[in-house]
């Protein structure tokens, strides 16, 4: 092991140049324009698994969806199998002006790579291809069983996941999973996620027009949709930013006693969280400040407007518009059927549509909370490579966003132990502009999937 560990170490500058090449395909599976850049990006991915030397690296694609990359190498009959997660694509730039420098030209500042993508996740799929490359050049074997699968459509909730699990369940059938899409504790603290939230949510329409009216005109006496979305969407959370729409918090099951005192152990300084997501001075956190920020965080559920319409700002003329929409997601808890949050939001949102306006709610979004416990020789092996690979304990944590593929694909195998780890830290603003990898942290996530190979 040591001479595969000190293998990735000296591979890392290449890497790292492969991490960057995957940075500058803007691999945005939300956005249809994109869909040849998403294919580029499974191209590339495919090329790096291959130059890995992983066999029978194919593309695999279900109902029209974006490529997958699965590779596998099989030769170790007396050993387990362990099936390496990531996923290529990449969220919108959103507003590219906000960013320092270009999302999708990676540059290094202060030893952070920054580009849309560095860290969530394509440094995931470059680090399993950097372990596998380390042991097959140096022993010219895998200690385990290996099967890779890089996802195509991750960042916009693995729609077709249930038939693609249908389709090709067989052949990424494995004893454990590791995911390199989570995150770490802390810089130079490691993380092992055993908790993810879920995620339900979709558009909310309200209509008052068959198209727009002068504001002059007719004002006072036509309601503004806009408006009235506003009116709509502040039922939606309470003072506090807490959800609460009608039946939300039914189906939710709160953390115990023992949890909570867990929570309490974690070593938490507020403002540096503050800091590190670059909140205004002044901006206070959300959320019931009795309960730690971790519990707010993981364990509870949360509501956000993601997308709004209604008319933008430039070109905007004084009229009323027809119409206004929002996106909303709600992350869900311990319990919460996505399902059924999503027909309470719809009919809480009805109850409330001012003026009589007509309003239609479509659902977009349905995946449960995930979580597990901790235990058992899998968790024991990650634990030790993570302590030897950092030089540190990992922390036990969870996580608030949701990765859609965990829960179904460890159940689909009668339950296999699911291991989280990740590049991304409390800095990485994933999702956000200035999104970034700490490449020291990167490093170590590296050797301690290497060691991880061995020691499953």
């Amino acid at each position: 092991m040591g001479a595969a560990s000190e293998a990735a170490r000296a591979d890392l500058p290449a890497a790292r140049a492969e991490l960057e090449d995957l940075v500058r395909i803007p691999s945005i599976s939300a956005d249809p324009e994109r869909a040849r850049d998403v294919a580029e990006s499974a191209d590339a991915v495919a090329a790096l698994l291959e130059a890995a030397g992983l066999e029978r690296v194919r593309q695999a694609s279900v109902d029209g969806s974006p490529p997958c990359v699965i590779g596998e190498w099989l030769h170790a009959p007396d050993a387990p199998t362990i099936l390496l997660y990531a996923h290529h694509d990449v969220q919108p730039a959103g507003y590219a002006e906000r960013w320092s420098s270009d999302p999708f030209e990676p540059v290094e500042r202060d030893g952070r790579l920054y580009g849309r993508g560095s860290a969530d996740d394509k440094a995931g799929a470059v680090a399993h291809a950097a372990a596998v490359r380390a042991w097959l050049r140096t022993a010219g074997t895998l200690p385990c069983n290996v099967k890779v699968m890089v996802e195509g459509e991750e960042e916009i909730g693995s729609p077709r996941l249930a038939p693609f699990l249908a389709a090709y369940g067989e052949e990424l059938a494995a004893d454990v999973l590791l995911l390199a899409d989570a995150g770490n504790w802390s810089v130079g603290m490691p993380g092992l996620t055993y908790s993810l939230r879920g995620v339900a949510g979709g558009t909310i329409r309200l209509r008052a027009l068959t198209s727009p009216l002068h504001s002059g005109m007719a004002g006072g006496a036509v309601p503004d949709p806009v408006m009235a979305l506003a009116r709509v969407l502040t039922t939606l959370v309470d003072e506090r930013g807490d959800p609460d729409f009608d039946d939300c918090w039914i189906d939710w099951v709160p953390p115990t006693p023992e949890e909570r005192a867990r929570l309490r152990d974690l070593a938490g300084d507020d403002e540096a969280l503050k800091s590190a997501w670059g909140m205004l001075p002044g901006v206070e956190l959300a959320g019931d400040d009795a309960l730690t920020v971790f519990e707010r965080l993981w364990l509870r559920p949360a509501v956000t407007v993601i997308g709004i319409d209604g008319h933008p700002i430039k070109g905007s003329s004084n009229q009323i518009v027809s119409e206004a929409a929002a996106r909303i997601s709600v992350r869900l808890a311990n319990g919460q059927d996505p399902d059924r949050v999503n027909a309470a939001l719809a009919a809480h949102v009805a109850r409330r549509v001012p003026f009589g306006m007509e309003c239609t709610y479509e659902p977009e979004e349905r995946v449960p909370a995930w979580r597990c416990e901790p235990t058992g020789p899998a968790f024991d092996a990650t634990e030790r490579a993570l302590r030897e690979a950092f030089g540190v304990d990992p922390v036990y944590m969870g996580v608030g966003g949701t990765i859609p593929f965990v829960g179904p694909f460890a159940e689909a195998f009668g339950g296999i132990p699911a291991l989280l780890l990740g590049p991304a830290d409390p800095r990485s603003r994933i999702h956000g502009e200035d999104e970034s990898l700490h490449l020291g942290d990167w490093a170590h996530l590296i050797d301690a999937e290497t060691r991880l190979l061995a020691y499953l």
